[in-house]
């Protein structure tokens, strides 16, 4: 049916490559493209010999000049962008000036803010309707299927949705002292930075991980979770109507939490450029460099993730609770795709994203998040494809 470039070989990228290789149907042929050429070519050697043709390219994707003659060269009808926040601009540009389809699984971010929200990539709206061309952003598990999730309840289940709470829950244990589960530097700058919720029809900021709760989630148990800000706050609270609050739950061990204090003290989680040895260099940069790669954790990972939400509003003038969600064993995504499952939920997504719009179920002019879409096909496809959802209609709440 098609041909999409995935910019980006990671453990998203590799997640992304091998779910697109076992849909041949819709993706006959994909580019993986990254700057480090020998990492997408190891991904060639492990999907050759299927249906999908497997090629591949070095590219920096902060040049966008790089990003145009790549897509010239291959001719995608889709990008599917899985490289850093960073680079969203630059390889949307490129989409733009060669009229392709872009998908990517997180917004913009400045590298030298850590700040990160839509209004960046929104600018881009009139454009993308000008070029006949889609855009979905955030189409990741969260962002992505959280929003999927909130489509699906409103349709489905509520007249009105007043109270959503976004809960992710990391279980698994690597076994080293201290890693982030995805790019330390987008770990640490999201984690570090104040947070923030919607309520009431403004945002209410707090200072880092300040607010906890402890949440039972189903087939991990009791843990500790803390309110971020994330970026589908912002997306959900234009898109949803008549929502009252929106919050974001992450889980994070004692263990975890005490490092990365020790390592804030000291100065390593700072992105101000320092000199050494005669180099300007930013600290999370080099801390980023020491860590073990996300990408290597696969292997070593054990236990499950849980990532859901929680709905209050009414149906038929009644109260009504929903809760819906995933849970993704670290263990069995390794033995299917090589990668674990933090970086399976956000490659699977992206990859069904990219199946909405060359299918023509999500395929119109603009720039889209995915929670303005029908939902339906998009939790059918989750169902398909390893991330198969639950339903609890009588869930725990908290305030």
């Amino acid at each position: 049916m098609g041909k999409a470039l995935i910019i980006g070989a990671g453990g998203v990228g590799r997640v992304v490559a091998h779910k697109c290789a076992q849909n041949p149907d819709v993706f006959e042929e994909i580019i993986i493209a990254s700057r480090t050429l020998s990492k997408c070519d190891e991904l060639k050697k492990e999907l050759d010999g299927g249906k999908t043709k497997v090629h591949t390219a070095q590219v920096d994707a902060d040049k966008t000049e790089e990003v145009i003659n790549l897509i010239n060269r291959f001719r995608p009808d889709i990008v599917i962008n899985v490289a850093l926040p960073y680079q969203d601009l630059s390889i949307m540009e490129a989409c733009l000036a060669t009229k392709t389809d872009y998908v990517d699984t997180a917004n913009y971010e400045p590298p030298e803010v850590p700040k990160f929200e839509y209004k960046w990539q929104w600018a881009y709206k009139e454009k993308f309707e000008k070029a006949g061309i889609t855009a979905l952003l955030g189409s990741g598990f969260d962002p992505g299927v959280t929003g999927v999730f909130t489509a699906y309840a409103q349709k489905h289940y509520f007249d009105e949705i007043h109270y959503i709470d976004i809960l992710d829950a990391n279980a698994g244990d690597h076994g080293y002292p201290f890693a982030t589960n995805f790019n330390p530097e987008i770990n640490i700058r999201e984690i570090t930075a104040p947070g923030s919720y919607w309520e009431g029809g403004k945002w209410i900021e707090t200072k880092p991980l300040e607010i906890k709760r402890t949440f039972n989630f189903p087939e991990i148990g009791y843990m500790d979770i803390y309110l971020l800000h994330h970026e589908e706050i912002e997306s959900l609270a234009k898109n949803i109507k008549n929502v009252k609050r929106i919050r974001f739950w992450m889980t994070f061990s004692q263990k975890y939490l005490t490092h990365l204090q020790v390592l804030q003290n000291v100065g390593m989680t700072s992105i101000e450029p320092i000199e050494f040895e005669g180099k300007m260099i930013q600290p999370l940069q080099f801390l980023k460099a020491v860590l073990p790669d996300p990408a290597t954790l696969g292997p070593r990972t054990k236990g499950k993730t849980n990532i859901g939400c929680i709905f209050r509003g009414i149906k038929d003038g009644k109260p009504r609770n929903y809760y819906v969600y995933n849970v993704c064993d670290h263990q069995e995504c390794y033995k299917e795709v090589g990668a674990q499952a933090v970086s399976y939920t956000a490659g699977v997504p992206a990859m069904i994203g990219a199946m909405m719009v060359l299918t023509g179920k999500w395929k119109k002019p603009g720039v889209f998040n995915v929670e303005e879409f029908d939902p339906d096909p998009f939790m059918d496809a989750l169902n398909k494809n390893g991330l198969p959802w639950k339903e609890d209609f009588s869930p725990e709440i908290f305030n």
